[in-house]
């Protein structure tokens, strides 16, 4: 008889399982697997103390494009984390960490009155035997719990082994050598006209060539591949709910993303992947053609910016950030979607935000000169009350319907300034501990008084922030 899907929530049955197995992956990647990607297609819902996984679909997402040694995962990073093992020998064939906008939704004042549901992917190389995948989630001391599981047969006839045959160009943009030994990024394009090809492609080579003049992206530039995917839409631009502009696109981009006007994300996980499965990648950024000032970026999961407004090279490379390496925002004093001023906060698991429950273990203590204070001292109090000026003004504009230029404008008069008060001063340019990160005025530290994670001055990522993102380009890239 032919094995079907099952989907066991494990959640309640093993609620206190702490451990994800141990990692031992195949000798060889061919004993496990095919040249194939699976794609396991989830619906994640939660809200009034509950949270549940169930199962969309799974289907042929291409040919395998990661490592084919490098399968189980090193880097700790993300709100979740799931392992494909092998069902018989109870092996841990393959791990990823990620994170996901059920994961930021749940950080919101709603789940604690209303239920939600968001479509999110898990990929990896296609198996040649029954596995069962196991979901872990992050409890408040960072450690791993088992909240789902399911069983995964290769040979179920709910199993769909066709490739996507969708609309989508592919363009060759960057190229360095075998997908499996490369970092490979895959952009998209979303809101532009029939007749913007030629834009897209100009705004894809633009925005890449800018992330590698950063470091260390510009020093490890031979270990990506770059692709882009041309999707051309009815109109330009996107859905931008608070504008009133209504638009349907490819990828359902859109503005307003849990409820903050500038947040910019698809919901729609299924086209995205879809589309995407068209080239290799490890990686997904969209470029948006608006000119409102938006981004977004998840880890493991996507990146957003809209590629006309003033600001578009700090948002695309700061976003990047988010998506590549898990880095947390070190900013405080914007409005954002989560909930703030929570007691005792507990260890980030992002590489550049520490709650310093112990300066002697600081995350980052090897890299602080040793007659750095810590916590560092910074004008804080000054650059609070300017930050709030200026969010201030900006409402204001928004309130008024101003061009986006008008508000690219007070952004860069915010910049000059503050340019110059992070870039003063004893411990500018020092590794330290400055309080104020990851939307916390008080609690969380960040590595330096300044860094692109931090404001829109041109001081590209700071000391922590390049080694975080170099851990990354090696876990992909190095046999």
């Amino acid at each position: 008889m032919t094995r079907t899907l099952s989907l066991a929530l494990l959640g309640l049955a093993f609620p206190l399982l702490a451990q994800t197995s141990s990692p031992v992956a195949p000798a060889l990647y061919s004993e496990a697997f095919t040249p194939d990607t699976m794609r396991v297609d989830l619906f994640h819902t939660g809200g009034m103390g509950q949270e549940i996984f169930a199962l969309d679909r799974v289907v042929n997402d291409g040919p395998w494009a990661g490592s084919t040694t490098r399968l189980v995962d090193s880097l700790d990073l993300g709100d979740y984390r799931f392992e494909v093992r092998d069902r018989t020998a109870g092996k841990t064939l393959y791990s990823r960490g990620y994170s996901s906008l059920y994961a930021e939704w749940a950080t919101t004042s709603e789940p604690r009155t209303r239920h939600r549901t968001f479509h999110e992917s898990l990929r990896f190389p296609w198996p040649k035997q029954d596995v069962e995948i196991r979901i872990f989630s992050r409890d408040k001391q960072n450690a791993w719990r088992l909240l789902h599981a399911l069983e995964v047969s290769p040979e179920s006839i709910e199993v769909n082994r066709a490739r996507y045959r969708g609309p989508g160009t592919v363009i060759p943009i960057l190229e360095n050598g075998s997908p499996a030994q490369k970092v490979d990024l895959l952009i998209l394009g979303d809101g532009y006209g029939a007749q913007e090809t030629a834009k897209f492609r100009a705004d894809a080579r633009r925005l890449v060539d800018l992330l590698f003049t950063q470091e260390p992206f510009k020093s490890r530039k031979t270990d990506f591949n770059v692709r882009a995917i041309e999707l051309p839409a009815p109109e330009p631009g996107v859905f931008r709910p608070h504008g009133k502009v209504h638009r349907r696109t490819a990828l359902s981009t859109q503005y307003g993303a849990l409820g903050l006007e500038r947040y910019l994300l698809t919901y729609d996980n299924r086209s995205l992947r879809d589309i995407a499965s068209l080239a290799p990648y490890d990686f997904l950024e969209i470029l948006v053609n608006d000119a409102q000032y938006g981004g977004g970026g998840i880890y493991n999961f996507q990146a957003t910016v809209s590629v006309d407004t003033a600001f578009a090279s700090y948002v695309f490379v700061h976003e990047f950030g988010h998506h590549f390496a898990g880095l947390g925002d070190e900013y405080y004093t914007s409005d954002v979607s989560y909930e703030t001023g929570q007691p005792d906060l507990p260890e980030p698991w992002a590489m550049n935000i520490t709650a310093m429950k112990d300066p002697k273990r600081l995350k980052w203590g090897d890299l602080v000169e040793k007659e750095t204070p810590l916590p560092t001292p910074w004008p804080k109090e000054e650059f609070e009350k300017r930050s709030r000026e200026f969010q201030a003004e900006r409402k204001k504009l928004l309130a008024e319907g101003a061009p986006p230029a008008k508000i690219d404008e007070m952004f860069r008069r915010q910049q000059v300034e503050e340019t110059k008060r992070l870039g003063t001063g004893p411990h500018a340019g020092k590794v330290g501990a400055f309080e104020g990160a990851s939307y916390e005025a008080k609690g969380l530290y960040r590595p330096m008084a300044d860094c692109i994670m931090f404001t829109r001055d041109e001081v590209g990522f700071c000391r922590v922030c390049q080694r975080a993102i170099t851990r990354v380009i090696d876990e992909y890239s190095r046999p």
